[in-house]
Formats: C-alpha cells, sequence, structure tokens
C-alpha cells in the first residue's frame, strides 16, 4: 500500500489484524499463520493448499495499515493504491519451506487505486481476481473514512472486509491508513490558513458520508445500529457556523447551498466581511479533535456492527456493485437498437429487400462499396478519441486492468433486438422430454416415483435451478481457453455448473460430425450425473443449459444440438454466447493472406473441417454441410443470443461472425442466392417467435492496437482473433451490462 505519485514515500505500515474466525477448508493448520514483512511493510495471509478445481477457503481475517503523509496537498491531491499479489510455491511436505518459498514467487498482481476524493469514504465490494496456476477471486468489501486531525497530525483510517463465496476463494481484509500533516496549526497567529479550511471540510465530508453510509447499511439488511454518535460537540457547530463566513473572506472555495444557508443562520450576511467572525487557532485545534473523537466513535460503532452481520453487508455491497457496473464502465459501451425486419405473413421468413437486419443494423443500398468492418474500425476509432475527453467518477475504487489506460480498453458497439414471444402451449418440460425421445437418464424405476416434473427454465415450488455452462475452444484450442468469461460468468451467478470441454482437445481438424457428437455426449454424460437419481431431479425447480464457443468451437455447439444425445435437452437452452464464430464459413473471406494459407493447409493435412468451412466438401454448395446445418433449428431454441465479433479479426470474417449480409454475396451472382439463403435461415430461427422473449445481440468489439508491435499475428490478422482469449474486458463490459442473460 502506498501513495501513488511517490515511490520514494513510506509505504503502508500493518497496525493491527483481527482474526474473525478460525481459518477454513484449505488451510493447514500447522501453517495457518499471517505473518507482516518488516522490509516491504506488506501483510500475507496465511498459506492454503490448492487440492480441488473448484475450492472454498475463508481466510476471514481483517489488517489495519498507517500511511503515513508529510503535507496536506497530497492528501488532496494524490491517490493511494492497493496491491494484491497472488503468491504461489509447489506443495512441499515440510510447511516451513512453504512459508519461505511463497516469499520468492509472485505468480499474480492485481492493483486498485483508491482516487483523492475516494479517500473521504468509500464502501464498497471489491472483487480481486488472479489467473495464474490456478483462477482464483479473492471477495473483500473496501470501507474508507478520513478518521482525525488534530495537533498538526490527522489521520486517515480504512476498512475492508469479505466473507466467502461459494466456489471461490475468499478472504477477509481490514485495512487502516494513517497519515501526518508536519504543518502546525498553531501557528500564534489570529486566523487559519486555507489548508485547514480544506482539511476541515475534508473531515466533516468524511463524516457525513460514514454516517450516511452507515445508516444506509442498516435498514438496508434491517438491522439496527447501536451506540451511534450523530450530535455535534458545540465547538464543532461554532467552527462550522464561524468558517462559512471564513471561507467567503479567503474567497479559496465556492460556497455550497447548504452553507450559505447555515451562513444565513449564523451570521448576518449584511455585514461588511471585517465585521464576521475569524475562527481561532485554539478553537480550529479543539474543533478538530471534537470531530475526531466524534468519528472515531461512529466508526467504532461501524466495526461492533460490521463484525455481526459482515455476511450480509458483503452480500448488500456486492448487489450495489453489481447494478452500478453497466454506469461505471459505459464510456466504453455504446448502445443501439436493431429494427425488426419485414417478415413475410405466409411463412414468416425474413423479406428478402429487408437490410436493416442483415447488414450491420442499418439498411445498405445493394450497389454500395462500403465495407461494414472498415465503418466499424473508423466508429470505434473516433469514439476511442473522444474517451480522453470524458470525465471518470474519481468517487469510486479504480480497477487498474481497466483504469489503467482507458484508451488502451476495448470499445464496444451492442446492437439489441427483443423478439416478442409467442403465446403458445407450455412444452412437456424437461422429464416431458425425457418420455418423448425415449430416452432416459434416470432408471424406470426412479422414473416412476419422480415426486416433481422440471419445467424448462421455469421456476418450480423449490426454487433451486441447476445452470449449466458448456465452454467450447476452437481450432487447436485448450479446455481454458475460455476461462477468463467463464471467471466473469461466475462472478455474476456463483452457483453455475461449468463444463469446460474436453472431448475434441487435439482433435478439432475432424468432420465437424465427429465433433459435434463428441461434444454432444459429453454434455450429456455430464447432465447425467447431475440427474443420476430422482431425488437430484426432484431437486431442482429448473434447469439452464448454456453455451459458450470460440472461432469454430460456436460450429461444433451447433453440431451437437442436431444429435439425438441433446434431443432431451432443447427444450432447457437458456444463452448462446458465440465469439468469433464463423457460422457462415469463408465462402467471402477477404483475407487474402489467410486464405492462401487455408488452401494450403487443406492440400497438406487434408482436413475435413477446414473443407467444411470453405464449402469445397460437396460439389453441390447446397449439399455441403454448412448450408445443411443452416436448415437444422440450432438456434431457435436459446432465449439468448449474443454474437460478439470484431472487424479486426481477419481470421473471420466479419459478416460470418456476425450473421449478416455482405457486399461480396449481393454482387456474386452464382454463389450470392445461396450464401443469402443460408443467412435467411439463421435469422429465420432467431427471429421466429418462442414461448419467451428472446434476446439478441451483436456485440462490435475494437481492440486498441496502437501500443502493439508489429508482429506476425498482426500480419496474418490473427492477433483479435487471440486477444478474445487473452482478456476479459471486452466479457465484463457485455455480460454485466446484462447480467440477466448469464444468472
Amino acid at each position: 500500500m502506498r501513495w501513488e505519485d511517490s515511490d520514494e514515500a513510506a509505504p503502508g505500515i500493518p497496525a493491527r489484524v483481527v482474526q474473525y474466525e478460525a481459518p477454513g477448508a484449505g488451510v493447514d493448520d500447522t501453517a495457518a499463520v499471517w505473518k507482516i514483512n518488516e522490509g516491504d511493510h506488506s501483510f500475507s495471509t496465511c498459506p492454503f493448499r490448492i487440492k480441488f478445481a473448484r475450492q472454498d477457503v475463508l481466510l476471514s481475517v481483517m489488517v489495519s495499515f498507517n500511511l503515513a503523509v508529510k503535507v496536506t496537498e497530497k492528501f488532496l491531491t494524490s491517490a493511494v493504491l492497493l496491491k494484491f499479489e497472488l503468491l504461489y510455491t509447489p506443495m512441499q511436505d515440510n510447511m516451513s519451506e512453504v512459508q519461505n518459498a511463497l516469499d520468492n514467487f509472485s505468480a499474480s498482481v492485481h492493483e486498485i487505486r483508491v482516487p483523492p476524493k475516494a479517500l473521504l469514504g468509500v464502501h464498497s465490494y471489491c472483487p480481486i481476481h488472479f489467473d495464474t496456476f490456478h483462477t482464483v477471486l479473492v471477495d473483500l468489501s473496501i470501507h474508507v473514512v478520513l478518521l482525525k486531525a488534530a495537533s498538526g497530525v490527522f489521520s486517515q483510517k480504512m476498512f475492508r472486509t469479505s466473507t466467502f463465496s461459494e466456489g471461490h476463494l475468499s478472504g477477509n481484509f481490514h485495512s487502516e491508513f494513517g497519515a501526518a500533516n508536519n504543518q502546525a496549526l498553531v501557528t500564534g497567529e489570529p486566523g487559519v490558513d486555507s489548508k485547514d479550511i480544506a482539511l476541515w471540510k475534508a473531515l466533516c465530508t468524511s463524516r457525513d458520508i460514514l454516517l450516511d453510509k452507515l445508516q444506509n447499511l442498516g435498514r438496508a439488511i434491517n438491522q439496527r445500529i447501536d451506540d451511534l454518535d450523530k450530535t455535534e460537540h458545540m465547538i464543532i457547530q461554532l467552527v462550522k457556523r464561524k468558517l462559512n463566513g471564513h471561507v467567503r473572506i479567503f474567497g479559496n472555495d465556492k460556497v455550497t447551498e447548504n452553507e450559505k444557508s447555515m451562513l444565513e443562520r449564523s451570521v448576518d450576511v449584511s455585514s461588511s466581511s471585517s465585521e464576521w467572525p475569524v475562527v481561532s487557532n485554539v478553537e480550529m485545534l479543539e474543533g478538530f479533535q471534537a470531530l475526531g473523537s466524534q468519528l472515531t466513535s461512529i466508526w467504532n460503532a461501524f466495526l461492533r456492527f460490521h463484525r455481526r452481520h459482515r455476511t450480509e453487508i458483503m452480500e448488500y455491497l456486492r448487489g450495489v456493485w453489481a447494478e452500478d457496473r453497466s454506469t461505471d464502465w459505459s464510456m466504453w459501451l455504446v448502445h443501439s437498437k436493431l429494427d425488426i425486419p419485414q417478415q413475410n405473413s405466409a411463412n414468416g421468413d425474413v423479406d428478402d429487400n429487408t437490410q436493416s437486419i442483415l447488414v450491420a443494423g442499418k439498411a445498405v443500398p445493394k450497389k454500395s462499396n462500403e465495407d461494414p468492418a472498415i465503418t466499424a474500425a473508423s466508429r470505434a476509432d473516433l469514439h476511442r478519441k473522444s474517451i480522453e475527453q470524458m470525465k471518470i467518477n474519481t468517487h469510486y475504487l479504480q480497477d487498474l486492468q481497466i483504469f489503467g489506460n482507458i484508451t488502451q480498453v476495448p470499445v464496444i458497439y451492442v446492437e439489441r433486438l427483443l423478439v416478442p414471444c409467442e403465446k403458445v402451449s407450455k412444452s412437456l418440460g424437461f422429464s416431458g422430454a425425457l418420455e418423448q425421445a425415449g430416452t432416459s437418464i434416470v432408471p424406470k424405476t426412479a422414473r416412476d416415483r419422480l415426486p416433481l416434473k422440471v419445467t424448462g427454465n421455469e421456476p418450480g415450488r423449490n426454487g433451486r435451478a441447476l445452470r449449466v455452462v458448456v465452454f467450447v475452444h476452437g481450432f487447436q484450442g485448450h479446455h481454458l481457453d475460455l476461462r477468463l468469461v467463464r471467471n466473469q460468468w461466475l462472478l455474476i451467478d456463483p452457483g453455475a455448473e461449468c463444463l469446460m470441454s474436453e472431448a475434441n482437445e487435439d482433435k478439432t481438424a475432424s468432420d465437424f460430425r465427429e465433433l459435434g457428437q463428441r461434444l454432444a455426449e459429453e454434455v450429456a454424460a455430464f447432465l447425467k450425473i447431475k440427474f443420476s437419481s430422482a431425488s437430484k431431479i426432484a431437486s431442482y425447480g429448473s434447469f439452464r443449459l448454456s453455451f459458450v464457443g470460440h472461432s469454430i468451437g460456436n460450429i461444433i455447439i451447433r453440431t451437437a444440438l442436431t444429435d439425438v444425445a441433446m434431443k432431451p435437452y432443447l427444450s432447457n437452452l437458456y444463452t448462446f454466447l458465440s465469439i468469433s464464430g464463423p457460422h457462415l464459413g469463408y465462402l467471402y473471406s477477404s483475407n487474402a493472406l489467410f486464405n492462401s494459407g487455408l488452401w494450403l493447409f487443406k492440400k497438406l493435412k487434408g482436413s475435413p473441417c477446414m473443407h467444411q468451412l470453405t464449402f469445397t466438401d460437396e460439389a453441390d454448395i447446397q449439399n455441403s454441410f454448412l448450408f445443411k446445418l443452416s436448415q437444422e433449428k440450432t438456434l431457435e431454441n436459446f432465449q439468448n443470443i449474443i454474437l460478439v465479433s470484431s472487424p479486426q479479426d481477419r481470421y473471420v470474417p466479419y459478416h460470418s461472425a456476425r450473421i449478416e449480409m455482405c457486399q461480396a454475396a449481393m454482387r456474386d451472382s452464382r454463389k450470392g442466392p445461396t450464401y443469402t439463403a443460408m443467412l435467411k435461415n439463421c435469422l429465420n430461427q432467431i427471429l421466429s417467435p418462442a414461448t419467451a422473449d428472446r434476446t439478441f445481440i451483436r456485440g462490435d468489439v475494437n481492440f486498441d492496437t496502437s501500443s502493439q508491435a508489429l508482429t506476425l499475428n498482426n500480419f496474418i490478422g490473427r492477433a483479435a482473433h487471440i486477444e478474445f482469449l487473452e482478456t476479459d474486458n471486452f466479457a465484463r463490459f457485455i455480460m454485466w451490462s446484462f447480467p440477466k442473460l448469464f444468472s
């Protein structure tokens, strides 16, 4: 912990540690001790063992820091950085060796910035992520208050704590900053200077924020706060009345409406400024001491209240944080609506003349030569330049993974369409679908005793829901490629069951039919475990199945949905998040270098999936795999469909990832009609009425490439395609803007 603007300033020094309760599972009893490093004044939690893929560790500890400041201006203008490190070492038989090794291996770092205005008072949830060796989420909340100032010394105290969240590593932390102002307030001269006034106003603001937040917390969790001192001491009232006029004399600050009202009640504003009361040094010193005492009393009441209700406080603050995400990150998102295209009344097909849904959400003349990818990239560059002029809210904590350099964060254009539901009879539901399909994951004797039929996505009597999310990697990918998206999903919905598909690792060059069958069998086996008995089925009030795919993983997902093994679950499909998926193949790829490599790869490797993606698997294009896949109802059972693309991704055609018309197809009289028919097949599924409103979103992600060196990946257009796997800011922005689609 340190001041942001000076590396030479003394770091924060741990002042006290409180262990709320015994460490939780995963902490070895022989080494379950926290420690303080006297060299860099850092605090380390007790070490814990990672034994399972998903594990909860309750650290439940509070630590306080003192942070020195020599001048008032630093406190009023400088931010504080909180640095969190994940320390790692391989397991040793002797736990003392682990203790020593932990000091030497920093696996990952996550930094949080506390802006100057936030130092006056912040009460916020703050998730800390690590993604090295093991995915780790530390749940904590941060509470900041400027506590007191007297005799040339003031201190600021910050408290943060948390409780564990199921499925994640968690910990409780408490932190306390101290600060010192070496400029004596008692100068022997009448009156006080503007620095004293600024400090006084800061203390009053901190007290008001603390009182307001504490009372809000009590109301939010429906708990009474005992021993809360809200009465102002007489000396505080005196100094406030005099300073309301004193500020006017110095002219250093504008008088707020509240201050003006108090001033009019305390002094005669019609009198000359020379007659206004002046605060003496003794009064100011006594005022600082009284105000500091009141702040300390309120703060201690908060600590007692927090200790008793920290779980409820954490849950409330997490909810507030979640609601604020779309607002705090709004500068990087531009929202618009897609117009519902005209449909033929006879069969509900998309009209041939409708371009508002086919081309970038806007009507485009058929003879236009404008490339939508170039237009989208130019539009994003203009918005990125405007971000530099935008004001950032400095009253809240700032995650430096996002706010470190705001111009390097991806810009996302979101187009949204809500397809209204159709009033139809209810589906057979999960159990009914099993019976109709003649397939079962439960022994017949158990089915006969089912006390409850689990109905699609509707809540059941017991209210418990099984939410399964399947993540599918792309060509020559790894099952953990989409772990960053999974982490965000779990942050939104900690109770989700995640399957990182491994069925097609090292096999992605195969025929899509084989790839889809393997995925379908893998998902069915995973669900069979979840529904292995009648009691497990009866325990769920609803069941939702969602898919996330990257690159050709999206084609594998759609192919798997046509397999007989997936038939019992089609009525339970919920969200489909497609990240740069070539849904319409590579028929009109404009990347000549990539096309050459693809041709060479097909010649040398004879990869069936590459032939299918380029429509060379059949002599007649209408007999090709992708065209026939477009005729299958692979999309219409999803309640939410999100297509994420990037104009900078030259590996997957822009129009193919967005499922929209392209200019080349409009000019092609030979293959263009087939492409258009395939496009209409997909859009008809997306726009077809369902039993519930369907959300259709196109997310256009534009990465900052200004600082990237010219590499082979950039040259061949692969950099943006891989960027989807190496960063998660785009996923944060989209998923937290529409959290209901992922929970």
